[in-house]
Protein backbone atom coordinates (compact mmCIF):
# COMPACT_ATOMS: atom_id res chain seq x y z
CA UNK A 1 0.00 0.00 0.00
CA UNK A 2 1.30 3.42 -0.65
CA UNK A 3 2.10 5.14 1.92
CA UNK A 4 1.91 9.67 1.78
CA UNK A 5 4.94 11.28 2.81
CA UNK A 6 4.65 13.96 5.60
CA UNK A 7 4.94 16.81 2.61
CA UNK A 8 1.71 15.38 0.99
CA UNK A 9 -0.31 15.35 4.47
CA UNK A 10 0.64 19.06 4.90
CA UNK A 11 0.08 20.15 2.00
CA UNK A 12 -3.07 18.49 2.07
CA UNK A 13 -3.77 20.00 5.70
CA UNK A 14 -2.83 23.80 4.41
CA UNK A 15 -5.24 23.06 1.70
CA UNK A 16 -8.23 22.05 3.68
CA UNK A 17 -7.14 25.13 6.13
CA UNK A 18 -7.50 27.64 2.72
CA UNK A 19 -10.84 26.22 1.75
CA UNK A 20 -12.03 26.29 4.84
CA UNK A 21 -10.84 29.81 5.46
CA UNK A 22 -12.59 30.88 1.97
CA UNK A 23 -15.55 28.95 2.74
CA UNK A 24 -16.20 30.98 6.21
CA UNK A 25 -15.83 34.25 4.59
CA UNK A 26 -17.63 33.57 2.14
CA UNK A 27 -20.93 32.21 3.93
CA UNK A 28 -20.71 34.33 7.34
CA UNK A 29 -22.45 37.89 5.39
CA UNK A 30 -24.92 35.71 4.69
CA UNK A 31 -25.23 33.72 8.33
CA UNK A 32 -24.47 37.33 9.84
CA UNK A 33 -27.74 38.37 7.68
CA UNK A 34 -29.83 35.90 8.37
CA UNK A 35 -29.62 36.11 11.98
CA UNK A 36 -30.06 39.97 11.81
CA UNK A 37 -33.25 39.40 10.37
CA UNK A 38 -34.48 37.52 13.29
CA UNK A 39 -32.70 39.66 16.05
CA UNK A 40 -33.00 42.48 17.88
CA UNK A 41 -30.92 45.43 16.04
CA UNK A 42 -29.74 46.53 20.00
CA UNK A 43 -28.20 43.31 19.74
CA UNK A 44 -26.90 43.14 16.59
CA UNK A 45 -22.74 43.43 16.42
CA UNK A 46 -20.15 42.70 13.71
CA UNK A 47 -19.23 39.73 15.46
CA UNK A 48 -22.95 38.38 15.92
CA UNK A 49 -21.94 34.50 15.82
CA UNK A 50 -26.14 33.36 17.19
CA UNK A 51 -29.30 34.70 17.41
CA UNK A 52 -29.38 37.33 20.66
CA UNK A 53 -33.30 38.82 21.59
CA UNK A 54 -35.41 37.26 18.79
CA UNK A 55 -37.83 39.22 16.90
CA UNK A 56 -39.63 38.26 14.17
CA UNK A 57 -40.99 41.57 13.69
CA UNK A 58 -39.68 42.94 10.29
CA UNK A 59 -40.90 39.64 8.66
CA UNK A 60 -44.28 40.36 10.01
CA UNK A 61 -44.20 43.63 8.50
CA UNK A 62 -43.38 42.37 5.29
CA UNK A 63 -45.77 39.81 5.43
CA UNK A 64 -48.84 41.48 6.38
CA UNK A 65 -47.67 44.04 3.00
CA UNK A 66 -50.57 43.04 0.45
CA UNK A 67 -48.44 43.92 -2.30
CA UNK A 68 -45.55 41.29 -1.56
CA UNK A 69 -47.29 38.06 -2.57
CA UNK A 70 -48.69 40.18 -6.02
CA UNK A 71 -44.81 41.04 -6.31
CA UNK A 72 -43.74 37.36 -5.78
CA UNK A 73 -46.31 36.50 -8.82
CA UNK A 74 -45.52 39.10 -10.84
CA UNK A 75 -41.36 38.02 -10.52
CA UNK A 76 -42.25 35.04 -11.58
CA UNK A 77 -44.33 35.63 -14.42
CA UNK A 78 -41.40 37.84 -15.92
CA UNK A 79 -38.72 35.17 -14.91
CA UNK A 80 -40.63 32.08 -16.99
CA UNK A 81 -42.05 34.47 -19.64
CA UNK A 82 -38.81 36.42 -20.16
CA UNK A 83 -36.72 33.34 -20.15
CA UNK A 84 -38.87 31.52 -22.65
CA UNK A 85 -38.67 34.79 -24.96
CA UNK A 86 -34.84 34.77 -24.17
CA UNK A 87 -34.59 30.90 -25.25
CA UNK A 88 -37.13 31.24 -28.40
CA UNK A 89 -34.66 34.28 -29.84
CA UNK A 90 -30.78 33.54 -28.11
CA UNK A 91 -30.62 30.02 -29.63
CA UNK A 92 -31.72 30.12 -33.47
CA UNK A 93 -29.72 33.20 -33.57
CA UNK A 94 -26.54 31.50 -31.89
CA UNK A 95 -27.30 28.66 -33.92
CA UNK A 96 -27.14 30.23 -37.10
CA UNK A 97 -24.22 32.39 -36.52
CA UNK A 98 -22.19 29.34 -35.66
CA UNK A 99 -23.01 27.68 -39.13
CA UNK A 100 -19.75 27.98 -41.29
CA UNK A 101 -21.72 28.58 -44.50
CA UNK A 102 -23.48 31.52 -42.99
CA UNK A 103 -22.52 34.39 -45.45
CA UNK A 104 -21.88 38.17 -42.80
CA UNK A 105 -21.84 36.12 -39.79
CA UNK A 106 -18.61 37.47 -38.67
CA UNK A 107 -20.32 41.12 -39.22
CA UNK A 108 -23.24 40.37 -37.74
CA UNK A 109 -21.08 39.32 -34.66
CA UNK A 110 -18.71 42.20 -34.37
CA UNK A 111 -22.22 44.26 -34.31
CA UNK A 112 -23.62 42.49 -31.62
CA UNK A 113 -20.74 42.40 -29.48
CA UNK A 114 -20.44 46.51 -29.58
CA UNK A 115 -23.88 46.43 -28.33
CA UNK A 116 -22.14 45.08 -24.92
CA UNK A 117 -19.81 48.10 -24.68
CA UNK A 118 -22.19 50.43 -26.35
CA UNK A 119 -25.88 51.13 -26.29
CA UNK A 120 -27.88 53.89 -27.63
CA UNK A 121 -28.68 55.22 -24.14
CA UNK A 122 -31.91 55.76 -21.44
CA UNK A 123 -33.66 58.46 -23.29
CA UNK A 124 -33.82 56.87 -26.57
CA UNK A 125 -34.53 53.28 -25.34
CA UNK A 126 -37.16 54.84 -23.17
CA UNK A 127 -39.06 56.53 -25.63
CA UNK A 128 -38.82 53.15 -28.43
CA UNK A 129 -40.63 51.42 -25.08
CA UNK A 130 -43.10 54.12 -25.09
CA UNK A 131 -43.67 54.17 -29.03
CA UNK A 132 -44.00 50.59 -28.68
CA UNK A 133 -46.76 50.86 -26.30
CA UNK A 134 -45.42 48.63 -24.04
CA UNK A 135 -45.39 51.10 -21.02
CA UNK A 136 -47.10 49.60 -18.32
CA UNK A 137 -47.54 46.73 -19.42
CA UNK A 138 -45.87 42.97 -18.77
CA UNK A 139 -43.68 43.12 -22.36
CA UNK A 140 -41.95 46.13 -20.69
CA UNK A 141 -40.18 43.65 -18.32
CA UNK A 142 -39.27 40.85 -21.22
CA UNK A 143 -38.65 42.30 -24.58
CA UNK A 144 -36.05 44.99 -24.25
CA UNK A 145 -33.53 42.63 -22.91
CA UNK A 146 -35.19 40.26 -25.18
CA UNK A 147 -31.61 38.32 -26.29
CA UNK A 148 -27.89 39.02 -24.15
CA UNK A 149 -25.16 39.78 -26.31
CA UNK A 150 -22.52 37.97 -23.60
CA UNK A 151 -25.40 35.16 -23.51
CA UNK A 152 -25.46 34.64 -27.19
CA UNK A 153 -21.87 34.74 -27.37
CA UNK A 154 -21.74 31.70 -25.34
CA UNK A 155 -24.48 29.52 -26.78
CA UNK A 156 -22.67 30.09 -30.34
CA UNK A 157 -19.39 29.11 -28.88
CA UNK A 158 -21.14 25.95 -27.59
CA UNK A 159 -22.79 25.24 -30.89
CA UNK A 160 -18.96 25.66 -32.75
CA UNK A 161 -17.48 23.31 -30.19
CA UNK A 162 -20.27 20.79 -29.30
CA UNK A 163 -22.70 20.07 -33.21
CA UNK A 164 -19.66 18.62 -35.16
CA UNK A 165 -20.31 19.58 -39.12
CA UNK A 166 -20.17 15.63 -39.75
CA UNK A 167 -23.42 15.09 -37.97
CA UNK A 168 -25.17 18.08 -40.04
CA UNK A 169 -23.46 16.79 -43.38
CA UNK A 170 -24.90 12.83 -42.15
CA UNK A 171 -28.41 14.78 -41.56
CA UNK A 172 -28.68 16.47 -44.76
CA UNK A 173 -27.79 13.30 -46.95
CA UNK A 174 -30.69 11.78 -45.44
CA UNK A 175 -32.87 14.76 -46.56
CA UNK A 176 -33.30 16.50 -43.14
CA UNK A 177 -33.60 20.14 -43.50
CA UNK A 178 -31.59 22.98 -41.87
CA UNK A 179 -34.86 23.76 -39.24
CA UNK A 180 -35.67 20.15 -38.59
CA UNK A 181 -31.60 19.66 -37.69
CA UNK A 182 -32.25 22.40 -35.40
CA UNK A 183 -34.77 21.01 -33.85
CA UNK A 184 -34.50 17.56 -34.00
CA UNK A 185 -30.52 16.93 -33.59
CA UNK A 186 -29.40 20.31 -31.99
CA UNK A 187 -31.72 20.95 -29.01
CA UNK A 188 -31.50 17.47 -27.65
CA UNK A 189 -27.94 17.57 -27.74
CA UNK A 190 -27.86 21.05 -25.94
CA UNK A 191 -29.72 20.29 -22.83
CA UNK A 192 -26.59 21.50 -20.50
CA UNK A 193 -26.23 24.92 -22.96
CA UNK A 194 -30.19 25.48 -22.14
CA UNK A 195 -30.01 24.66 -18.61
CA UNK A 196 -27.13 27.49 -18.70
CA UNK A 197 -29.36 29.86 -20.38
CA UNK A 198 -32.16 29.21 -18.27
CA UNK A 199 -30.30 29.53 -15.45
CA UNK A 200 -28.24 33.04 -16.16
CA UNK A 201 -31.54 34.64 -18.02
CA UNK A 202 -33.83 33.49 -15.19
CA UNK A 203 -31.57 35.08 -12.11
CA UNK A 204 -31.19 38.25 -14.26
CA UNK A 205 -34.97 38.59 -14.51
CA UNK A 206 -35.77 37.75 -10.95
CA UNK A 207 -33.41 39.94 -9.60
CA UNK A 208 -33.97 42.67 -12.18
CA UNK A 209 -35.50 46.21 -10.68
CA UNK A 210 -34.74 48.97 -13.08
CA UNK A 211 -36.76 48.28 -16.23
CA UNK A 212 -39.77 48.32 -14.04
CA UNK A 213 -38.93 51.35 -11.89
CA UNK A 214 -38.84 53.21 -15.41
CA UNK A 215 -41.50 51.80 -17.34
CA UNK A 216 -44.15 50.84 -15.26
CA UNK A 217 -46.58 52.92 -13.02
CA UNK A 218 -48.92 50.54 -12.13
CA UNK A 219 -48.29 48.84 -8.55
CA UNK A 220 -49.95 45.24 -9.45
CA UNK A 221 -47.16 45.04 -12.45
CA UNK A 222 -44.66 45.53 -9.95
CA UNK A 223 -42.16 42.88 -9.03
CA UNK A 224 -40.76 42.01 -5.53
CA UNK A 225 -37.92 44.01 -5.93
CA UNK A 226 -40.27 46.86 -6.22
CA UNK A 227 -42.49 45.97 -3.86
CA UNK A 228 -39.72 45.51 -0.87
CA UNK A 229 -38.73 48.80 -1.81
CA UNK A 230 -41.43 50.12 -1.87
CA UNK A 231 -42.06 48.70 2.11
CA UNK A 232 -38.64 50.11 2.87
CA UNK A 233 -39.69 53.28 1.74
CA UNK A 234 -42.95 53.37 3.79
CA UNK A 235 -41.39 52.64 6.67
CA UNK A 236 -38.37 55.39 6.73
CA UNK A 237 -41.34 57.96 6.08
CA UNK A 238 -43.17 56.30 8.86
CA UNK A 239 -39.67 56.79 10.75
CA UNK A 240 -39.55 60.28 9.46
CA UNK A 241 -42.89 61.40 11.00
CA UNK A 242 -42.76 59.82 14.52
CA UNK A 243 -42.24 62.73 17.37
CA UNK A 244 -42.52 60.16 19.92
CA UNK A 245 -38.96 59.19 21.02
CA UNK A 246 -40.11 55.66 22.04
CA UNK A 247 -42.18 55.20 19.16
CA UNK A 248 -39.50 56.36 16.98
CA UNK A 249 -37.07 54.12 18.44
CA UNK A 250 -39.12 51.20 17.64
CA UNK A 251 -39.78 51.99 14.11
CA UNK A 252 -36.18 52.11 13.76
CA UNK A 253 -35.60 49.06 15.02
CA UNK A 254 -38.69 47.48 12.79
CA UNK A 255 -36.78 49.05 9.88
CA UNK A 256 -33.86 47.49 10.26
CA UNK A 257 -35.12 44.08 10.83
CA UNK A 258 -37.55 44.74 7.43
CA UNK A 259 -34.01 45.61 5.25
CA UNK A 260 -32.30 42.60 6.61
CA UNK A 261 -35.99 40.61 6.06
CA UNK A 262 -35.83 41.77 2.53
CA UNK A 263 -32.42 40.44 1.78
CA UNK A 264 -33.88 36.84 2.97
CA UNK A 265 -37.19 37.25 1.07
CA UNK A 266 -36.13 38.36 -2.10
CA UNK A 267 -33.11 36.10 -2.41
CA UNK A 268 -35.13 32.71 -1.02
CA UNK A 269 -35.79 31.78 -4.02
CA UNK A 270 -33.27 31.08 -5.69
CA UNK A 271 -30.67 29.80 -2.44
CA UNK A 272 -33.21 26.94 -2.49
CA UNK A 273 -32.59 26.43 -5.85
CA UNK A 274 -28.59 27.17 -6.62
CA UNK A 275 -27.41 24.02 -4.39
CA UNK A 276 -29.32 21.75 -6.97
CA UNK A 277 -28.03 23.92 -10.03
CA UNK A 278 -24.52 25.12 -9.37
CA UNK A 279 -22.84 22.93 -11.36
CA UNK A 280 -24.51 24.53 -14.85
CA UNK A 281 -22.86 27.59 -13.12
CA UNK A 282 -19.32 25.90 -13.47
CA UNK A 283 -20.21 24.07 -17.00
CA UNK A 284 -21.46 27.90 -18.21
CA UNK A 285 -17.85 29.30 -16.94
CA UNK A 286 -15.59 26.27 -19.17
CA UNK A 287 -18.14 27.08 -22.00
CA UNK A 288 -17.73 30.58 -22.08
CA UNK A 289 -13.65 29.93 -21.98
CA UNK A 290 -13.80 27.82 -24.96
CA UNK A 291 -12.37 29.65 -27.99
CA UNK A 292 -15.11 29.41 -30.72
Amino acid sequence: MFKRSQVDIWFDRFNMFFILTGLVIIMYPLYFVLLASITDPSAVQMTLLWPEKLSFEGYKKILDSANLWIGYKNSFVYAILGTFINLCLTLPAAYALSRKDMSGRNTIMLVITFTMFFSGGLIPTYLTVKELGMLDSVWAMVIPNAVGAWNLIIARTFFQSTIPDELLEAAKIDGCSDAKFFWKMVLPLSQALIAIMVLFYGVAHWNSYFNALIYLREQDLFPLQLVLRSILIENQIHNDMMTDLSSMGDQLRAAELIKYGMIIIAALPLLILYPFLQNYFVKGVMIGSIKG
